[in-house]
């Protein structure tokens, strides 16, 4: 099979790239394509946005539809499947997977499609590994990590910068959203690779790991 996998920003392709391989294994291929934050659906799911704003929510009407016709050319035997993965940030889960799902019900032809939304951020991952975090960053600070309640609404990045990064994320926020993104992508680079896929606290994550497994017929449906 082949995974389409779709992520907000360059932190999370810098994750998925080193996380999907561990759970797919060989056999199967995959591509991660970043982009330029999350956006929000527009109103008109038949609508053309402009392709040159790369924001996620708001072209996922047309690239599902786009996504539909590829995959409808694609050999039955090698078939394909596009993953949506985002935050959930403020938002009502329900509410917002009820509004996902209308996109793709609109698709004339519908790709093959999950939709895996990260309980509140992508940070919830990393801090549901926590031995993983500690290799990474064997300073963090226990006194923060263990006030943390797995993919709860708390503010995850800020309880992860506050663990490990100097200063906390007080110090962190006054560089601004464009340094906040970049500490964020060392941040997978550096605990990505120490993670156990098959140990992690966060549902979310453990939501993304078995739709995977499943689809790669690693575990049974």
């Amino acid at each position: 099979m082949h995974f389409e996998i779709l992520v907000e920003d360059q932190s999370g392709k810098k994750a998925l790239d080193i996380l999907i391989p561990k759970l797919i294994g060989l056999e199967h291929t995959f591509k991660v394509h970043p982009y330029k934050g999350i956006g929000r659906i527009p109103k008109n799911l038949g609508g053309n946005s402009d392709a040159s704003k790369r924001i996620l929510l708001t072209q996922l009407p047309k690239l599902l539809r786009g996504y539909g016709n590829t995959f409808a050319n694609y050999p039955k035997d090698y078939p394909a499947v596009v993953i949506l993965i985002c935050d959930l940030d403020d938002k009502c889960q329900k509410a917002f997977l009820e509004e996902l799902y209308a996109i793709l019900n609109a698709c004339g032809s519908k790709p093959e499609t999950r939709f895996c939304v990260a309980i509140e951020e992508g940070e919830a991952w990393f801090l549901g590994d926590i031995p993983a975090l500690k290799k990474a960053y064997p300073k963090a600070k226990d006194t923060v990590l263990n006030t943390y309640d797995n993919d709860s609404i708390c503010g995850t990045w800020e309880k992860l910068a506050d663990a490990i990064f100097p200063g906390g994320s007080a110090a962190l926020s006054t560089k601004g959203w464009q340094a906040i993104g970049a500490e964020k992508s060392i941040w997978a680079e550096r605990i990505t690779p120490h993670m156990d896929v098959n140990n992690n606290a966060s549902p979310s994550f453990g939501y993304l790991r078995t739709k995977v497994m499943e689809l790669a017929g690693i575990i049974a449906t």
